[in-house]
């Protein structure tokens, strides 16, 4: 299917009318300079442009607007902004899970990370969510699995996410988020493999 729409220009004569008894050229004001045939032209370049427009962008997938909204929660993390990392939350009803217990509600994990990781940069670290799979299913939910690495000097983070993705006032939002973290980072961690 083309992007484009195809527009066909239709003249008095080609449609099999006839042509104005008020045409352009008696209409034209005598103090105006250039041609009627040159506005013309003008019109139906500017026509031309129009319909060689895109007719419509195509919307993207549902796993492109998931994966959207990882990459989106990643640099608001790098860039010490919790609140747009928490953007990619449910709110309020997310249910976090992590060293097998429930966490805090949504707000109370926002008031966990401003408090454990705000600050210097360095206790924030860098996050880096990689080898992401996502699975439909249906077409308002989904599953990712995925690898993170918080890189930071002191005691940096490894581990597994398992979310569950919905799709909440037109936006995919994780409304289920279990961690489970490792001392050990994956073999195949990319930030690990660029180390010196």
């Amino acid at each position: 299917m083309s992007l484009f729409t195809r527009c066909e220009f239709v003249t008095p004569a080609k449609a099999g009318g006839p042509l104005s008894s008020q045409s352009v050229s008696q209409k034209r004001d005598p103090r105006v300079r250039g041609s009627d045939e040159g506005r013309r032209l003008g019109v139906f370049a500017a026509l031309a442009l129009l319909c060689a427009a895109p007719a419509h962008a195509e919307a993207p997938s549902p796993e492109a607007e998931i994966r959207t909204v990882i990459a989106d929660m990643q640099a608001a993390w790098n860039r010490g902004d919790f609140e747009g990392y928490m953007r990619g939350f449910q709110n309020p009803g997310v249910v976090f899970v992590s060293r097998g217990q429930f966490q805090r509600d949504w707000q109370g994990t926002l008031d966990h990370y401003v408090r454990d990781y705000g600050g210097a940069p360095e206790r924030r670290g860098t996050l880096h969510f990689y080898d992401i799979k996502v699975e439909m299913l249906a077409p308002d939910a989904a599953q990712l699995i995925s690898r993170y690495h918080l890189d930071r000097p002191v005691d940096p983070q490894y581990g597994i996410n398992t979310r569950l993705m919905r799709r909440v006032g037109g936006r995919w939002v994780i409304a289920l988020n279990h961690v489970s973290s490792a001392d050990t980072p994956d073999p195949n961690d990319p930030v690990a493999a660029h180390r010196p």
